[in-house]
Order: structure tokens, then sequence, then C-alpha cells
């Protein structure tokens, strides 16, 4: 195991609607980074807010009416304050947004642009990274999405040219900016990417080792199997090999043997279950048997439960049932015909040991606010870092020491100042300056505090980036 393992966990947008989950309920000293999905891919090629409202505009308990920033983006904000070790990504596209993505990997000019477009977006906001989600390059996805043979290797070039875009701002603003994926677990999915040459690029792959089987297929089947089981009743053939190779062990192994480095995989761990009904054979406990392609009603929508929503609902009465072969629990009720796979405390404590044992980069976790009261978020924190929170700055490494010169055109350069007030006064912003967290500056008629280490260029002014200022 490394020495500073990574536990991801993505937070949906939408929580904030009916779910009533926000940013102020992360258990943000149980996870090192937070994900946040989704932002999207405008018609002109270019990263946009996914949502505006819970994004950036709505009000939370202490937000004034004028400030220049508030929703979820300024919620991140204050609790990175209040978890110093906390780094943020934006993460891009997921099953609904990734249709633009060929697209905007196609040519060299729609990667530049699109790379500008996410360090804009990272900056403006006060991300610390990029996560794209492209489900999925060359085939899958939805049906509507473009997809072209040439998206393996141009997936390469996109990260090649995102990298080196937040490389260059990173110099500039004193940090290491980080680029992540989310990856499909599926066999044809690996297939479908250079992963050697993605790997080059990237801090590490979220791979999405969950969603093995759905409701898409009218026969029960585990969401989330660590291993294979030889009893299920699944063909085993090419390109899929679903009996043998739709479980973790074998996706990640399959990355490994693709070449990337153990170190760049965080195996993904899901906060739900996923379950069927109209199951009438009770052969094998109502595992790998015929359902009904109606499903049952879930927590938010059809066939889906969250965690939660299986311990307060379904564990009292339903018999819970193990798997020792895939080292997962499942519920069956023969009366009522329902039938769900899902991770408990046992599971995850298993794939807990097997990140260790495989000297894996750690966990990743789909999503937030299906496990509010953080028991499998916790359970992995404790096993991957002894219950030891990182310290600030842990991950990612900060620059310790911007660099005094920086290029902001060809040919030109440019000091940055590290003049500093004396203590508790305010000095009018500067450009060119190294700002630390916590200095104060006026302008406008207006004072400052500095939200984010960062060297200031011209046209960065407190007003306009929010992400590194706020008025006091």
């Amino acid at each position: 195991m490394i020495a500073a393992p990574i536990i991801v966990a993505y937070f949906a947008a939408w929580s904030i609607y009916s779910r009533s989950y926000f940013i102020a309920d992360i258990p943000g000293d149980k996870i090192t980074h937070i994900n946040y999905a989704f932002a999207d891919i405008g018609s002109d090629g270019q990263l946009v807010l996914g949502d505006s409202w819970a994004d950036v505009e709505k009000a939370f308990p202490g937000d004034t009416w004028d400030q220049p920033l508030r929703g979820n983006f300024n919620q991140l904000l204050k609790l990175k304050q209040r978890y110093p070790h906390l780094r943020t990504l934006i993460s891009v596209g997921g099953w609904t947004w990734s249709g633009r993505f060929s697209d905007v990997a196609l040519t060299a000019a729609s990667r530049s642009k699109f790379a500008q477009s996410c360090v804009e977006f990272v900056r403006q906001y006060g991300f610390d990274g990029v996560d794209l989600d492209w489900e999925y390059p060359v085939s899958g996805g939805l049906p509507g999405n473009t997809v072209r043979p040439e998206d393996k290797q141009n997936y390469v070039l996109l990260l090649q040219e995102i990298r080196q875009q937040l490389d260059n701002v990173g110099m500039v603003d004193g940090k290491r900016y980080l680029l992540t994926v989310a990856t499909g677990a599926g066999t044809e999915r690996i297939a479908d990417m250079n992963l050697p040459g993605m790997s080059t690029y990237l801090d590490w792959i979220n791979v999405m080792t969950y969603d093995f089987h759905g409701g898409w297929e009218a026969k029960t089947g585990h969401n989330a199997p660590l291993y294979k089981n030889d009893a299920e009743t699944a063909s085993d053939v090419a390109p899929s090999y679903i009996k043998s190779r739709y479980n973790c062990h074998a996706s990640i192994q399959g990355y490994i043997a693709a070449g990337v480095p153990r170190s760049k995989l965080i195996m993904g761990l899901g906060l739900y279950g996923r379950g069927w009904q109209g199951v009438t054979s009770t052969a094998q406990n109502g595992f790998s048997q015929s359902a009904s392609s109606q499903l049952p009603m879930g927590t938010w929508e059809n066939g889906i439960f969250d965690y939660d929503h299986l311990k307060r609902s379904y564990l009292p009465t339903y018999t819970r049932y193990w798997d020792d072969a895939s080292k997962v629990p499942f519920l069956f009720n023969p009366s009522t015909g329902i039938w769900i796979s899902y991770d408990d405390l046992e599971s995850i404590s298993l794939k807990n040991d097997y990140i260790k044992r495989e000297q894996l980069g750690g966990a990743m976790f789909w999503e937030l606010s299906g496990d509010r009261n953080a028991e499998l978020v916790g359970a992995t924190f404790s096993a991957l870092t002894n219950g030891q929170t990182p310290p600030p700055g842990t991950n990612p490494p900060t620059v310790p020491t911007p660099v005094t010169t920086q290029t902001n055109e060809p040919g030109s350069t440019a000091s940055v100042s590290t003049t500093q007030a004396p203590s508790g006064d305010a000095l009018p912003w500067q450009a060119d300056k190294l700002y630390n967290v916590g200095d104060r500056v006026t302008y406008e008629g207006k004072t400052y505090r500095c939200l984010q280490t960062h060297a200031s260029i011209p046209g960065w002014t407190p007003t306009v980036v929010p992400a590194l200022w706020q008025l006091v």
C-alpha cells in the first residue's frame, strides 16, 4: 500500500434536491478528494456548468445576496477551509453528458480549446483539478453519443493537452493541478483505451468497478462482485467474458496487465445496490436467476437502492445471503420476488484488504448521499489510513516555493513580488505578486482575504476570481 492512500468520493450536484444531501454533510475527515459531478461540454466544445443554480447560485446559510459566488462551489471552498487536506476536482461528462467528448478530442485545435476552458474553470471556481468521465470512448455509452475508432488514441492526446495546460498555469499559481479519469471496468471498455498512454498524463485512474450487472438484464447478478462465481449462469465468450471477467479482481488485473502502475489505480466502491423483481426461482437463493424486466421501486429510481435505504427498509425483513465465491452479500425475499445485490461492511472490508494487498492507490466511492452516516466510507478510511487524517497538502503535493519569474507570453517575463504587508494590514491588490492563504488586500474600496496560495496575474482581480478571494 502506498504511504498516502487516496480516498475519492463523488458528490452529485442533484443531491441537494430531493435527496437533501449537502456539501456540509460530506465527511471531510474521512476522504482525501471530492469529485464534483458533473460539468458539461457545451456545443462550442468548452467546459460549462452542469447546473448553474446548484453549482454557483443557490444561497446557503451565511450567504449574502451580493456575494460573487454562492452555490455548491462556494460550499466546497468552505469545506476545504474546515479540512485543509481536502482537494476538489470538477468531474466532466458522466453517463448523460459524454456525447461530445469524441468531438473535443478530435483535433489539435479542439483539444486545445477544451483544455483551455478546463484551466479557466478550475481557476475561476477554486478546484484543484479535472476528472474526465468519458462514458465511453470508441464504443458503449448512450446511443446518441458520438464515437469514433480513433477515440482510443485521441483520448491520450486530449489528456496530454490538458496536462500541459494545467502544468503551465500551475507554475504561475504555485500548485500542481490534478488530472484524473473515471473509466469502465468491463472487458470491452478496457480494450477501447490506450491505458499506458493515458496513465502517462494522469495522476490516477478511478476504475468504476461496479454496475457489472443491473436492470438492463432480465437476470439477477451482482452489482460489484470481488471475484467470479463459477455457478453464475452467464456467458463467457468474447468480447465480454461476463462470467469470468465481470468482477473487480479481473478488471483491476486487466488494468495492471495493460501497463497501468498499481499506484495509479483507484478501485471504485458503490454506496448502493441493484435489484430485480419477479424472481420466482429459489435456486441459488435467487442468484443468477430469471427476473422481470419491470424493475422494483428503488430509493430514487427503479432498481437502485441507497445503502442507507437497504439498512432501514430491507435488512430488517429480508434474508441476507453471502456469496462466498464473489465475496458479496445479497438480499432475497421469495414471497415478494425481490432480489438485491449490494455491498455492506463485510464486503467493503474484504475490498479494502484487496486494495492494500494489491498495493493500489486507494478507493473511490459513488456517491456520497447513499451512505449518510459514512459507515462504509468510514470503514475504508480506517482500513487504508489506519484512521489518520492526512496532513494539509498531502494530496496533492504543492509546489513549496513558486518560481520568481513566469512567462506570460512568448519572450516576456513577469517578476513575482513576495513583499507582504505588516501583520494584520491590508495593502492594495497587485498583479505579479505571491499571495498566501489569509493575506488581506484592498480592491475598489473593499477588503478581501486570500483563500488559496497563488501568484496573481494581470486581470485576475478579487472581483473576477472569487475562488481566490473572499470579501471580508
